[in-house]
């Protein structure tokens, strides 16, 4: 897979305030802005034509939070309106075409497609609820619309917000990709070994990713804390169970989806309910600990 640049001009120098990003050799922007800053973007003509733009509660995708997605003819407009009675959000992701080829039909398309694809990563509560209708389109603009959401996904990652990136990311040498012909280009496959967990008759599933430790959907967890239990451990299972991204079955809550945290040792705590090592407790189908595949991966200069 070929690497890709991504140019990021800062508008006043400044990390938090309007920024201005393209990928190279790619028609497609986007301009981020605070909520706090946005009358500037009246005088962004990047922003007052046809476009797509993402509504962010925070700076970060924690579980739970808020986002919306939409379109419009005339992205600025509609960010006054949003404004005036969407209450939730502090922070716009705009993406418009540089060339204007932009039309009704290619942004109601993305919309779509993208309300979809973030839906399924689960990395956030859309204030959209169901996926809008998808507006037909010849085949060769699908195909440009399906590169340019690669794009955007792509672009909304680097700026802190991955909105569209499946928690279980692909992992694919070359070699390998050269010989699959036929997979969506949306679907993933995990090179990740994946470890388990047991306490007695409790059994958990986890990865371990490039964003930290992702326990597996059917993951049992201890309803039975104790009071040694980290804190940050307490308020994630508090969340979990209160959120009900499970259910309880006989003495275990367990999981219905797959939820990313920091750490092995964090993913620990919260099966076990008591502070647990996780490169000591994960282990992989041959019995092989977290700890000895991260020693052997760094001797032989691999991944996990």
């Amino acid at each position: 897979m070929l690497g890709k640049s991504i140019r990021i001009y800062l508008a006043d120098a400044s990390v938090s305030g309007i920024k201005h990003a393209e990928l190279v050799n790619w028609t497609g922007q986007a301009i981020s802005c605070p909520r706090s800053r946005l009358p500037e973007l009246s005088k962004w003509p990047e922003v007052s034509r046809p476009g797509i733009y993402f509504l962010f509660e925070g700076k970060h995708l924690d579980e739970g939070a808020l986002a919306y997605i939409g379109e419009s003819e005339n992205v600025y407009q509609r960010l006054s309106d949003h404004d005036r009675k969407k209450e939730f959000w502090q922070e716009v992701v705009v993406f418009s075409s540089k060339d204007e080829n932009l039309t009704k039909s290619h942004i109601k398309y993305l919309e779509s497609n993208l309300v979809t694809t973030a839906i399924t990563a689960g990395r956030c509560k859309l204030e959209n609820g169901n996926s809008p209708p998808e507006s037909a389109l010849p085949r060769a603009d699908r195909d440009s619309m399906q590169e340019f959401k690669q794009n955007i996904g792509m672009i909304l990652g680097v700026l802190g917000y991955p909105i569209l990136e499946p928690i279980l990311q692909t992992r694919i040498s070359e070699e390998v990709s050269a010989l699959i012909t036929d997979i969506d280009q949306d679907a993933t496959i995990s090179s990740f070994p994946e470890l388990t967990l047991k306490i007695g008759d409790l059994v958990a599933k986890g990865n371990v990713t490039d964003e930290g430790f992702v326990l597996r959907s059917g993951s049992e967890i201890s309803l039975n804390p104790t009071e040694s239990i980290p804190n940050n451990a307490k308020l994630k299972r508090e969340t979990i169970i209160a959120e009900k991204h499970g259910e309880q079955r006989g003495k275990y809550f367990v999981l219905s989806k797959d939820f990313l945290v920091s750490s092995s040792s964090l993913a620990a705590d919260i099966v076990a309910g008591y502070s647990k090592s996780g490169p000591q407790s994960w282990k992989d189908s041959n019995g092989n600990t977290l700890k000895e595949l991260e020693e052997r991966a760094l001797k032989g200069g691999i991944a996990l």
